[in-house]
């Protein structure tokens, strides 16, 4: 928005990526390339413009955000698999466009590095990337004051048109507002390893996903929990989750773990984006619901607000919109 003219005020309360988009893990993953709905249409055409967003970003402050297009490799487990892996992959070169490869190699093309696979098998995609999470903040933050605008950290009174982009507490407010629940938060445990490898493809096995970055370091993550006592406290769960990275992938075996995080993400009742005007509230709009992708869509649902908020121009999907959780 600002680089189409707007002036913009950011408010951010508790500071820069101080929720859950401040977390460890910073996976960019798409969905599996078949049954297309718009949702996954969505989410690709956001992977493919993540590249240039982030690269211009880093341009104009000068800082890493830890973006790269590292992709993903996935074990498969046996001959049901193996056969529905490579239909995927037939189903890739026509929805990926060209952009991105969903290719079937054997597990002893990626060495040490390969996760373990029953089969011998793995998948190795291209679409998927990563970034730091507190990197990319910083960086964006920057980008975002050295081009003029102005950045609040505390409470500060709204002015104009309102974008809230605020995540579990903007589920509440939506929910509180409208007299329906809309979301919830989900926490989420996560694990950073001492493992220096940050050109390595991310992997997704024994339901837990490693994500190597730019400065030494390797993400594990993440539990679902529903039911918490503490929204911001690490405990056993995660250290199973780890053991689970640990099993999976032998090359993170004598990784040591240098910190742990935990924290709440913001899910909707749909599973779905909530994008568009805050229902009965004239002036606000709503960017929020990115359970899980949330990262990997930041690109195109910005966007599709500044096309809603500056022209408006609505080209939200189908089943992303506010009123599709009531």
């Amino acid at each position: 928005m600002q680089r189409r003219g707007a002036k913009i005020r950011v408010i951010d309360t508790a500071g820069v990526f101080a929720g859950c988009s401040g977390g460890i893990v910073g996976a960019l993953a798409p969905h599996v390339p078949e049954r297309w709905n718009p949702k996954k249409q969505f989410q690709f055409e956001a992977l493919i413009k993540a590249e240039t967003f982030w690269a211009d970003i880093e341009a104009a402050s000068g800082l890493t955000s830890g973006y790269a297009r590292t992709g993903r490799l996935q074990p498969i487990l046996d001959k049901e698999g193996l056969a529905r892996a490579r239909e995927r992959g037939e189903e890739a070169k026509t929805l990926w466009q060209g952009k991105a490869e969903w290719n079937v190699v054997r597990a002893e093309d990626f060495g040490a590095w390969a996760p373990v696979s029953p089969s011998g098998w793995l998948i190795h995609e291209t679409l998927s990337a990563r970034l730091h999470p507190r990197k990319a903040g910083a960086a964006l933050a920057a980008a975002f004051e050295a081009a003029g605008g102005e950045l609040v950290i505390g409470e500060a009174e709204n002015e104009g048109r309102t974008l809230w982009a605020t995540g579990s507490a903007g589920l509440a407010d939506l929910s509180e507002d409208l007299g329906k629940k809309v979301g919830a938060p989900i926490k989420g445990q996560a694990a950073l390893l001492k493992l220096d490898n940050p050109n390595a493809p991310q992997y997704l096995a024994e339901s837990t996903h490693g994500i190597p970055h730019i400065d030494g370091t390797l993400a594990i993550g993440s539990t679902t929990e529903r039911e918490y006592d503490d929204p911001f406290s690490t405990d056993s769960q995660l250290d199973e989750v780890v053991a689970r990275a640990k099993l999976a992938c032998p090359a993170l075996a004598d990784a040591p773990i240098i910190d742990r995080w935990a924290g709440l993400r913001p899910r909707s009742r749909t599973r779905a984006p909530m994008l568009g005007p805050w229902p009965g509230r004239e002036g606000s709009f709503v960017a929020n619901g990115g359970f899980k992708i949330g990262f990997g869509i930041s690109a195109k649902v910005a966007q599709t607000m500044a096309d809603l908020i500056l022209d408006g121009r609505d080209e939200i999907p189908e089943r992303f919109r506010v009123e599709d959780n009531l």
